[in-house]
């Protein structure tokens, strides 16, 4: 097993949080492990086909970020790894389920699949297959945001931007370039690495000069920030104060979220590459039952509630699934639709 970096320690007594708001955390992360699990389950009973990356083991970094936004005005762009952060956002489960099956239901009228998740209602721009190929998108919204307010005197125009990618296209030249971008114009823009320390096969530490990518950050004299990508508390209260940044003119954030996936780069991936001590680390660190023990520890829930919140999410997938199954396909006489925005 590689070393594995000092993961940054997080006071918890500074968290101020409500019982309403712990719940609504867990609820998301619950919700993102259930459904890439019927993924999987659906994949391997020959249900679904293509290629499908699953996000388990990285709900904190979804839930943290996105639920601290506001819910369908700011931007969220994401990878191939979409379906998590497609449910975060608030696309319904039995849209994302639909696209997952090519159904015309689909969030992306089944013309996308796993890996291009589009909601214009829910301020997702998108999943992309390319790596890196999101953050030019996103600091575009950041950009258009900050033009209305600046130039056409809009003040509504506080949107945030937000882009979700993985360690591996850090090493990119869109990476580099955007930052620059961003930090130059002190666009309302926070970029978020998910380092799950493996781009597919290649090991972090064997692809780049500079492990920490956060420390990048200060080439363009903007904030970085190293936080516990396993620790949905921790990343919400590092969301908060970026957002705050952004909103206020201060310029842009990068933040990388150390964390781990629980399964293969995708479900075609063997997952040989990866050693059991290693997976057996992270493992014992599943965000979701840390969420499960502070609630219980700190007087916000009883696993009472806990199961009842599972036992809903998991009668919503089911429904989703059916739904998925149900839809109709997309018409082939619309084969060319939704090539322009005036098709909708």
């Amino acid at each position: 097993m590689i070393s594995e970096r000092t993961l940054p320690t997080f006071n918890t007594a500074s968290v101020n949080i409500s019982k309403e708001e712990g719940l609504i955390l867990y609820e998301d992360m619950v919700l993102g492990r259930m459904f890439e699990d019927k993924c999987a389950e659906m994949y391997y009973r020959g249900r679904m086909f293509g290629f499908v990356h699953l996000y388990n083991g990285q709900e904190a970094i979804s839930t943290g970020i996105i639920k601290a936004l506001r819910s369908n005005e700011d931007y969220v762009c994401s990878t191939y790894r979409d379906h998590v952060h497609a449910l975060s956002a608030g696309v319904p489960a039995k849209e994302v389920m639909a696209e997952l099956f090519g159904k015309a239901t689909g969030c992306s009228k089944g013309r996308g699949g796993s890996m291009h998740m589009f909601s214009s209602q829910h301020k997702l721009l998108g999943g992309y297959a390319f790596v890196a190929e999101g953050i030019p998108v996103s600091t575009g919204a950041a950009f258009q945001a900050k033009y209305r307010r600046e130039v056409m005197n809009d003040p509504n125009a506080d949107q945030v931007s937000v882009c979700f990618f993985g360690d591996g296209a850090s090493n990119n030249g869109q990476f580099f370039e955007c930052l620059n971008m961003a930090a130059l114009w002190k666009l309302p823009m926070i970029y978020v690495v998910e380092n799950n320390k493996w781009a597919i096969g290649m090991a972090h530490e064997r692809a780049t000069s500079q492990p920490e990518i956060y420390k990048k950050a200060s080439v363009f004299s903007m904030a970085g920030v190293e936080v516990d990508g396993m620790d949905v508390l921790a990343v919400r209260s590092v969301a908060q104060e970026a957002i705050a940044r952004a909103r206020a003119g201060e310029g842009p954030t990068l933040i990388e979220a150390l964390t781990y996936r629980f399964r293969g780069h995708s479900l075609a991936d063997p997952d040989e590459l990866r050693s059991s001590d290693e997976k057996q680390f992270w493992g014992s660190r599943d965000p979701i039952s840390r969420l499960a023990v502070y609630l219980v520890e700190h007087d916000l829930a009883t696993q009472d509630e806990l199961k009842e919140i599972e036992l809903k999410i998991q009668a919503e997938i089911e429904d989703a699934v059916k739904f998925a199954e149900e839809s109709p396909e997309p018409d082939p006489s619309e084969l060319h639709r939704f090539v322009f925005a005036e098709d909708e």
